[in-house]
């Protein structure tokens, strides 16, 4: 879906210490101390594809911002042409740089982290590894990739897939790209891969406990599920929602009767006009949507 950039819009580069260059949008709020909404794209999705829930953010009063993930959209180096890397840069570097340039840049204003899919994942994974920095987490169409977290007459055949997808990996290097996935380096699809199978989060080179950090993790959640959603159905998202607790959780299922016009995986961006405003209420004063 392409977007056209709203007014206002602003186009940047965050640095990282290992030499990767992370493209940033951002559409800043006058207020300099209103709260801060940075998203994180699914995997292989362009930032871009998300600046109609930026244009929505805003307008129901946040600063929102959008990160390329590294190897993604703007950002270099390019898918293929760096070094590997997998979630542990993802989490420990290319994210500490970003949330530094947007506290650097709003010191005032309170950081609130929306993913989807797998950016959800390391929005989630961030947070209750460094919480003191994040205000509240939403995710949307983010649901463990765990095979035995699926419906039962679909377990198997996602052991299957997501076993295949890292044996290319590890032939090729990477991943090209098929089944629903867009191409991905393999120390990303690694780290998917393991996750699928293990149900626990072990980024290699990583020192974190992650699966302990997340356990742990006590700050406002938001996870939203969508009806018509295959890659993240609902009983993935319960699963995921049953590693955290500690976590201040509030759940949003939209399905036919919620407004919304497209309940799919990525679809929902259409609907950002419905989503921005009612994720942005709750994150500003609790209210629960739905």
């Amino acid at each position: 879906m392409a977007a056209e950039a709203p007014a206002g819009l602003e186009e940047s580069m965050v640095d990282t210490p290992d030499g990767a260059r992370l493209a940033l949008r951002l559409l800043p709020h006058p207020d300099p101390a209103a709260p801060v909404v940075l998203v994180l794209p699914a995997m292989a999705i362009k930032a871009k594809f998300y600046l109609p829930l930026l244009k929505a953010f805003h307008a129901a009063g946040l600063t929102a911002t959008v990160a390329d993930l590294r190897a993604q959209g703007d950002s270099t180096p390019k898918l293929g042409e760096g070094p590997g890397f997998g979630y542990r840069e993802l989490l420990e570097v290319d994210l500490p740089a970003v949330a530094a340039t947007l506290r650097a840049r709003f010191p005032q204003a309170p950081l609130h982290l929306f993913g989807h899919s797998v950016g959800g994942q390391l929005a989630l994974l961030y947070a209750a590894a460094e919480p003191e920095g994040v205000a509240s987490v939403t995710t949307i169409g983010t649901g463990s990739v765990y095979w035995r977290s699926f419906p039962a007459q679909r377990r198997l055949p996602i052991l299957a897939t997501t076993q295949w997808v890292g044996l290319v990996c590890r032939v090729r290097g990477n991943w090209p790209g098929g089944g629903g996935i867009g191409p991905m380096t393999g120390g990303v699809m690694a780290d998917w891969v393991r996750h699928a199978r293990t149900g626990r989060y072990r980024p290699r080179g990583s020192a974190r406990d992650y699966d302990r950090l997340l356990a742990g993790l006590a700050l406002p959640v938001l996870a939203v599920s969508l009806d018509n959603d295959p890659l993240g159905p609902e009983p993935t998202v319960r699963f995921l929602c049953e590693r955290m607790p500690a976590a201040k959780l509030a759940r949003w299922h939209i399905d036919g009767s919620s407004g919304l016009k497209h309940l799919g995986h990525a679809s929902w961006v259409k609907d950002s006009d419905l989503v921005g405003p009612a994720v942005a209420a709750w994150m500003t004063s609790g209210k629960v949507p739905g």
